[in-house]
């Protein structure tokens, strides 16, 4: 009895370190090509999350291609600079195939122009090459109510686009030349993304949005189709045959997140700035 006793914790003990092992190996040997699935939604504000998780990709060698799903009508210039600066490292490695959703307009086309493809659904909006300021003006009603600001500054410009005061002829004009500048770099990304001419993006690049059919006419998108046509094309160009194993990180929710891009945009916007922003809003 003894000995039966014996035997059985020893095969159960090979049969644990086996299923540790066959664990182990899965996890680190894939037994399937891999096409990394990484989602962009939503206004941009932040870049970290979306930067750290193509950067990630672009270093596992069992990632073949990235596919990256972008539903976004855009949003702050810096953070879709840092995208479109990632997904342009990856896509000389590696192929990352755009799939846009309902929109992918402004910003979100911004970071989806240096992929190695981009597909399209034949209604979704995109293109919207532009760049836009809002400055709020209360100076009436603060008038209205009996309210005045005093402001103390160290140069003549310190205060430009104030929202307790209407905006002086020459401050608009230099607002004016930082817009034409971001806008001048937006053309410049699509044009070396797309392989444009910078002439032909400039033709377009005057805010108005796209048909994902219409886009295709434009150059500004490659095909039509859906999420699973984008990830075809994707083990395509990876040149993966069989059906890929998809992988996506898990959403994760912390204090962090709610300080970055899932702070509420109606609590953001309780608190107007000046903002330059790649963003389609009609």
């Amino acid at each position: 009895m003894k000995k039966l006793c014996v035997v059985i914790g020893a095969l159960i003990l090979v049969l644990v370190a086996i299923s540790l092992v066959l664990t182990l190996f899965e996890k680190n040997i894939p037994l399937k090509d891999r096409i990394a699935l990484v989602r962009i939604e939503g206004p941009i504000l932040d870049s970290q999350n979306a930067v750290d998780e193509i950067k990630d990709y672009g270093k596992d060698s069992s990632v073949k291609a990235i596919l990256l799903r972008i539903d976004s009508p855009g949003g702050a210039v810096a953070p879709s600079q840092e995208i479109y600066s990632e997904v342009k490292k990856v896509a000389a490695r590696k192929p990352v195939v755009v799939s846009m959703g309902s929109v992918a307009a402004s910003g979100g086309y911004y970071i989806a122009c240096p992929a190695t493809r981009i597909v399209a659904n034949p209604g979704t909006l995109t293109g919207s090459i532009g760049v836009i300021m809002e400055i709020p003006n209360i100076e009436g009603l603060l008038n209205k109510i009996g309210v005045k600001t005093e402001v103390i500054k160290s140069g003549k410009n310190k205060d430009i686009g104030s929202m307790f005061r209407a905006m002086k002829p020459q401050e608009r004009q230099l607002l004016q030349g930082v817009m034409d500048n971001v806008h001048e770099q937006f053309i410049r990304a699509v044009a070396e993304g797309r392989k444009m001419k910078t002439e032909d993006v400039r033709a377009i690049a005057d805010g108005r949005i796209f048909t994902g059919e219409q886009a295709v006419g434009e150059g500004l998108v490659n095909e039509l189709g859906t999420l699973e046509d984008a990830t075809r094309v994707a083990a395509k160009l990876a040149g993966i045959k069989g059906e890929p194993e998809i992988v996506t990180k898990k959403d994760k929710f912390s204090f962090v997140d709610i300080l970055r891009n899932k702070f509420p945009k109606e609590i953001l916007d309780v608190f107007p700035t000046v903002k330059i922003k790649y963003l389609f809003a009609p």
